[in-house]
């Protein structure tokens, strides 16, 4: 998958596509049915245009974080579901202040090219939301491009939505979000150097920080890990804390890894992890002793989950 950061200057290959539209924040399966109807909708490559930063980081910056993905892992599954081009549009000042026309005109026809254009039943788009997705559809009349308004999706009792797949998360309903999701919730990331406590313990980590997501509840998980970059590239089944490490008076929320049977060196290396199902919350030991056999126990139930999985 090829990723553009502007729709300016672009060369001949990456115009044309057929692409999907919307900020995709967990592609979840509503986003995935508005990517198989661009897919399905011309003989052209698939492309996908979403927002960096997402708008709502730009309109209410001071909100607290509510990002199911970076823009690293979104495109980690856009790449996955054979999305060929991503145009990971800069949303700024100018993108923010394009009339409904003015995007359909600069971005869509004249930079972009595209053949066709698929969106949400629910998509808004131009300054202050002006349009939305029949101003679309006209528009695309009148620039000669194609646009299809791909039906909102549920579970017969609600539509899916990032807002569900966040209460999901927040209460540790790990299966509920998957079910939504259409894949395991991942955060995807480098591996930093921490304390090294962990491998004191025995329990050697790979750390990744969680900046700007909103937060699955705080615990211990069963996990699935890839790992995407260098000589240790490969899938692996592990146990992880996400939390603030309250053994070691931390502060600031990060996820520390363990995986199980490994020995190799991650650092600097990219790699995506699954929160399978929640364990437990987190807890202070009376002593180191007694955390190191509460990580056996953990281990051991992660381990018991994922095979059974």
């Amino acid at each position: 998958m090829r990723i553009h950061h502007d729709w300016k200057g672009l060369s001949p290959e990456a115009r044309g596509a057929t692409v999907a539209m919307g900020n995709f924040d967990g592609v979840h399966l509503g986003h995935r049915s508005v990517i198989d109807a661009a897919r399905a909708a011309a003989d052209a490559p698939l492309g996908v245009i979403t927002f960096e930063p997402h708008p709502r980081q730009v309109f209410v910056p001071d909100a607290p974080a509510f990002r199911l993905m970076n823009a690293e892992s979104r495109a980690n599954r856009l790449a996955r579901l054979g999305v060929e081009h991503l145009y990971q549009l800069p949303f700024d000042a100018l993108l923010a202040g394009l009339t409904p026309e003015d995007f359909v005109r600069e971005v869509l026809a004249e930079g972009l090219g595209v053949r066709h254009v698929t969106v949400g039943a629910d998509f808004c788009f131009g300054r202050k939301r002006s349009g939305n997705a029949q101003t679309l559809t006209q528009l695309g009349h009148d620039f000669g491009f194609g646009v299809t308004v791909a039906p909102l999706i549920g579970d017969g009792r609600k539509e899916y939505s990032s807002t569900a797949i966040r209460e999901a998360l927040a209460e540790g309903r790990m299966r509920d979000a998957e079910r939504m999701l259409g894949h395991w919730h991942r955060i995807d990331g480098e591996v930093l150097h921490g304390d090294k406590r962990g491998r004191d313990l025995g329990y050697p980590t790979a750390n990744m920080a969680v900046n700007g997501l909103h937060l699955p509840r705080l615990g211990i998980y069963a996990v699935l890990i890839d790992v995407l970059t260098g000589p240790e590239r490969g899938s692996y089944a592990g146990v992880a804390s996400l939390g603030v490490r309250p053994m070691f008076d931390g502060q600031v929320p990060n996820l520390e890894t363990h995986i199980f049977d490994f020995r190799g060196d991650l650092y600097g290396e990219h790699v995506s992890v699954a929160l399978v199902e929640y364990l437990r919350p987190e807890m202070k030991f009376d002593s180191l002793d007694a955390l190191i056999a509460q990580m056996d126990r953990d281990s051991a139930q992660a381990r018991e989950i994922l095979a059974a999985r």
